[in-house]
Order: structure tokens, then sequence, then C-alpha cells
């Protein structure tokens, strides 16, 4: 891989098979007596046309490798596409005398934002069209949309890159008028002070895009002021607003450690006071309703959080209401002037409970299938006669689903239509892998029923496996279209995440990070040893640090799959966090490990996925990036197929996608979503020899 760039770029016509080249640069890395040859290091140059030329030429060869399988995409698409209802729109959600909701129009790629006054048959208000707001940018997404106490002014942050770095802007609902205000850059954490003109905005740095400050703007008055900053840069901050709206909160977070500050919505120029003052390794969010403060915390050795409340004026005098359990994770609470609804992970599921307001458990929402997900709503008011939830599975559609505390009674708001699709075809079911160290590992499966389980059928493994974050088992209307085909689809819940409670995730970060990569291994052998699949077409898919993931067994376990689709995959994790100016390094030294740390850089060093591609029969692989990725750079990706490709020794296809418009998330618009769902299925269809 070594020709001249200027070569290349001239010939891309006629590479048709072939990949691009892209030239080698002398650099290496020197730490604690180990040099790192990294070659393709010069690839950050996100200005330089010779990087834009590379990735340019990359997605022609994608283009050029995939050609043959267009028509199957261009069928793909068509089924995704029939299943959505083109003018769908989300349940109505009841706040401060409107109901609020987003639509969408035929045809259209983003929503509009709606409201009716004190019931659904009054006229519609338009609070934002996006498909209006998108004209003439490549990208565009809204982060935030907020209405202030008067319901007449409305904030809202939007993005037209895809890097995360939003733009607030002020509108009067009245008149329709577009203020000149604009307040950037922003992130979407923003709340009203109860006065409608005082509005608070988290914003980040622009070179770390850490949130590090919170501003104060009044509207119609040039400028913010800072009225905090957090200066420890392990830390980011966000703002929002109580339950009750009494108060305005601000809350420093990083992986281990919170810390929440509030004043009085109606004295947006007060001090900040501190719930409880930071405190390394205890973490806790503060919610206020009636005269107390109800607070979610791991101190004093919770490690799966217990419920505490405080009196209003004395908020770090915690009284306990609900014990720390072993077995069972606290994950959230709503609360509610009588009332307590907490979501609590056990045995991997959600669990909805209702409780008293001293904590006492009254009665449980059930729950059928054998692996579900199920989601608490926010419900605005604190006197609200019910609650929300939403439940979805491999299987079943989502249904929003409000619940009377008074007798438990159930409506649905809203289940999710989708045409075409008879959910009794497929079946879903929760297994246990046993891991190699004795660990039990949850997965998630789902099948078309007429798929036998006779070792015939290709698998489809998602896998995550980082910050704690828990793989639900939501319905994934796309994925039914390799349901149909035979495949079946299957989330590893590996350690890593919180499926199994805080100790989980514990055994799946730092030193104890190979759990991860172990774990999902261990499953994919052992629904081939199950004969849920084909030994000869396993697919891993994974994206961030899920592709991290796919990265890492890619090079553990070459041999046991016969594709891997990396989507914005963190591939580079010891180069990345040793730079401390990139986003996100500071933030995760809790999660990865500090690499200026011999103990740490060594443990990463380990399993670090550019690091350790070696020369091996690898699979086909598709990686998928974005420019304009604010989470996991576009140069990870790229140098990690390059030298993919330098010591690969089978002859399958590495092929590499770019988002040229695109941050972390793909491309912004639904119907460009699908098209992208579409592109990847065509892919793993075409390697698994279905083609029709």
């Amino acid at each position: 891989m070594r020709c001249a760039l200027f070569a290349l770029l001239i010939a891309v016509p006629a590479l048709a098979q072939t990949p691009p080249d892209v030239a080698q640069r002398p650099h290496t890395h020197t730490l604690f007596g180990v040099d790192r040859d990294d070659p393709y290091y010069w690839l950050r140059e996100r200005d330089n046309p010779e990087v834009i030329g590379y990735l340019e030429a990359e997605n022609a060869y994608t283009e050029a490798v995939t050609e043959g399988t267009k028509a199957l995409e261009d069928a793909l698409y068509g089924e995704i596409v029939a299943r959505v209802v083109p003018d769908d729109r989300s349940a109505p959600v009841f706040d401060r005398g409107y109901w609020t909701y987003r639509r969408y129009e035929a045809g259209k790629e983003y929503p509009v934002y709606a409201r009716r006054r004190g019931t659904m048959d009054a006229p519609e208000e338009i609070l934002l069209d996006a498909n209006v707001r998108a004209e003439g940018h490549g990208y565009y997404a809204v982060g935030a949309l907020s209405v202030a106490d008067d319901g007449r002014t409305m904030a809202w942050s939007e993005d037209t890159t895809g890097r995360r770095i939003y733009t607030v802007r002020l509108k009067d609902l009245q008149t329709g008028e577009v203020y000149d205000d604009e307040i950037t850059p922003a992130t979407p954490s923003l709340a009203w002070a109860s006065d409608s003109r005082t509005l608070f905005i988290a914003r980040q740095d622009l070179e770390t895009l850490r949130s590090y400050q919170i501003v104060r703007h009044t509207l119609g008055e040039p400028g913010e002021t800072v009225v905090y900053q957090e200066d420890d840069d392990t830390f980011g901050v966000g703002v929002g607003r109580t339950k009750d709206r009494r108060f305005v909160v601000a809350v420093s977070q990083q992986t281990l450690t919170s810390e929440v500050r509030f004043l009085p919505a109606d004295q947006p120029r007060a001090d900040w006071r501190v719930v409880r003052p930071r405190e390394r390794g205890v973490e806790y969010s503060a919610d206020h309703v009636g005269d107390r403060w109800v607070v979610r915390t791991n101190a004093d050795g919770a490690t799966n959080f217990k419920l505490m409340t405080a009196p209003t004026g004395a908020p770090a005098d915690w009284t306990e209401i609900v014990a720390p359990r072993a077995d069972v994770l606290l994950e959230d609470v709503d609360v509610f002037t009588d009332h307590l609804v907490t979501q609590e992970r056990e045995g991997s599921l959600r669990r909805l409970r209702v409780r008293t307001p001293d904590g006492a458990l009254a009665w449980e929402v059930d729950f059928s299938e054998t692996a579900y997900a199920a989601d608490l709503a926010r419900t605005p008011s604190p006197d609200s006669p019910t609650f929300r939830y939403t439940y979805e599975s491999l299987a079943t559609p989502e249904q929003t689903v409000d619940v009377a505390f008074d007798g438990g009674a159930r409506t649905v708001v809203k289940a999710q239509e989708v045409p075409t699709y008879d959910p009794s075809q497929y079946t879903t079911e929760r297994r246990w892998v046993t891991a190699r160290d004795g660990a039990r590992v949850p997965v998630s499966l789902v099948r078309h029923v007429d798929t036998p389980l006779d070792g015939t059928a290709p698998l489809l493994l998602y896998g995550y496996g980082s910050y704690g974050i828990s793989m639900e088992a939501w319905f994934r209307a796309p994925i039914v279209s390799l349901l149909d085909r035979g495949v079946v689809y299957a989330i590893a819940h590996i350690r890593g995440g919180q499926e199994m409670g805080r100790a989980w995730y514990e055994s799946g970060k730092l030193g104890q990070k190979m759990n991860t990569f172990t774990d999902f291994i261990d499953v994919a052998d052992a629904l081939v040893a199950d004969r849920v699949a084909d030994p000869d077409r396993v697919y891993a898919q994974g994206g961030s640090a899920g592709g991290l993931l796919v990265g890492a067994v890619a090079n553990l376990r070459p041999d046991l799959w016969d594709g891997v689709i990396a989507q914005v995959p963190f591939v580079d994790v010891v180069t990345t966090m040793l730079d401390d100016s990139i986003p996100l390094t500071t933030g995760e030294y809790d999660e990865w490990g500090n690499p200026n740390e011999e103990a740490a850089f060594r443990t990463m060093l380990a399993y670090s996925p550019y690091d350790n591609v070696r020369a091996a029969a690898y699979p086909a692989m598709l990686v998928m990036t974005g420019l304009h990725d604010s989470q996991v750079q576009y140069w990870e990706p790229a140098k990690w197929v390059a030298r993919l490709r330098d010591l690969n020794t089978s002859a399958e296809p590495i092929v590499f996608k770019t988002e040229m418009e695109a941050g972390h998330g793909g491309p912004s618009g639904r119907y460009r979503a699908y098209r992208e769902a579409a592109f990847v299925q065509a892919w793993l269809l075409a390697r698994a020899g279905i083609t029709e």
C-alpha cells in the first residue's frame, strides 16, 4: 500500500474491485519502553485534501464492491419502508395544558413538532417543522425543544453538521417570529427559569466537545453570562428542571462521581446550592416534589443503588426509603406527589414497581414475554393519576401504556403500527450461556417461526458491553427483512453493560475489559454448539464501543466469523486515550483507564484492535464511519482498515464507507437511515448466500 495518492485519485474509475491504496508516513509512539508504529497517523488531518480524497476513493471502492447487491438493497429498502407508517405520530404527552407530540408527513425525512391546547381535538399549533429548518443542509438534527412556563416562548437546539455542536434559537409561538437570539456553541441541555425570559444552557468546549459551562441567556439581550464552570476535565455538566418545576438543577457527572447544584426557578440570578458535595466514587441524582428531594445513589457501598429522601431545606440530610439489594439494580425513579415508580433490573430484565411515598412496595407491573424491553417514560405532572411506560420485545412492536395508580388499569395510548408485519410469525426467547469463567451471560434471540434450529441458519450476533449501558430487546422493524430470509438475530448481553447489575458493568471495564470480548466469543460458540447457527455463517455487529468489541473479537477469533459489521468503531484505543485534546478522552479514564499509567497502558494495549491486527485470515468486513463524528473520530476506522488490508492473509474483502455529511449517529433523516440499514443488510445477506 505504497502508491502515491494523486495517482490513486486519477485512476478511481478504473479501480473496480481493487481497494484504494494510502501512503504510509513514518510515525512512532513511544511510552513505557514500547514503540508503536503508526504509519497512518497522518489520516487525522481532517482538512488535508489528500485525506478527503482517500475517504472518497474508499467510498468509490465500496460502491464498486457492492454494485452486485444494489437490486437486493433496493428490495430491502422497499420492504423496510413498507413497514413504516408514512404519516406516523408519537404518543401525545400532556404538559401544562397542552398535548404535545411529533409527527411525520409522507415522504419527508424529518418530524414536525406540534401541540394542541386542552384536547387532541383542538386546532394544531406547529412548534417546529424540522423539514423546513433542514433545507439547504446535508445533515440536520434537533437536539432539544423546550417551551417556557408562559407557553409562548420556545427554545430549541439544532445541529447542521453531525458534530453535535448545537445552536440554540428562540421563537415566539404566538406570532411565529424566530428571534435574533442565537446561542452557540451549545449542547441539547437547556432549561427555562419560571420568568419565561431566562434560559440556562450547557455549553461545550469546541476542541474536546466537553460540556463544561452553564450559561445564562436573557431573551432579547445580547450575549450570555457564565454562571457555572466545571474545571475538572473528567466531568461534564448538564442542566434541567425538577419534576415540580420548582428548581433549576445543574448536574456535574463523570464515570464514578456526580454532584448536583440547584437554584430556585423563580430566582434565576440566585447563587447555586449543592445537594451534596462530590465525593470520589459516589454517584447520585436528585429530583424534587412536594417538600422533599428524592435521591438515587450508590453512597455508603450501595453498589446497586438505593433510594433516599431529604427535606427541601436540607438536601444533604438523606434518609433511606428503599434499601440496596444484591440482586436488584435500581436504575431509575419517577417521582409523584403521592407515589414513586421505580425502574429496577432483576434477573437481566426490567421491572416497574409502584411504591408509596415512604418507599414501600405497593404493586408491580406484570410482563408476559421471557425477553422484553420495558422503559419508564416520564410523566410531566407530579399530580398525574397515571404513569407511563413503553413495552416491546424483539417480536412485539412498541406499545405506550398509561397505568392508573388507583387499581392499575392499563390504557394503551399508542401501539406502533407496522404494516405487513404479523407478530405471530416470529418467536423470541431469552437464553443463558455459561462463559469460560463460569459467568452466566443472558442472550436474547428472535427468528421466524419457520427457521429451524438445526445448525443451518445464519446468525447475526449484536453486542455493545461498555459504559454500563444495557442493550435492550427492542423491536427493530428493519431486522424483519433478515428474519424473513432465515437469519437468526441475537443480542449478547455481555459484561460491561448492566443487564445483571452494577457488578456486571464493573467486571467488564478497566482491568477486566477482556471479559467483554470473551463473553461475546463464548456466546457465539455456544449458539453454534446448540445448533442455533450455521458455523460457516456467523456475523458480528457492533457500533461505537460495540465497534471496539467486534474489532477485538476479529483479532481474537478471526476464524469464528464469516463477516463483521463495525459501525463508527472505537478501535484505536491507546492512541485516542493518550490524546486529551479530542472529545471524550479525559472523561473516560474511569471506563478504559488512563494510559499515562503503565498498568492501564499495558491492559489497553493488549486488546486495542488497531494495535493487535496481525497476519491472519480475517473475515469479510464492512466498516462505516462519519466524517464529522464527535464521539469516535473518523481516522480510527480509516487507520484500522488500512492496517487490516496490510496484514490480512485471506482474500475476503474489507470495505470502508464514510458518510461525508454525518456524525456518530449516521445520516440524518428517517429515509436516509432506512437506506443505510438496507445497505448493511444487503451486504450481510450476500455474504450468507441469500440473494433472493
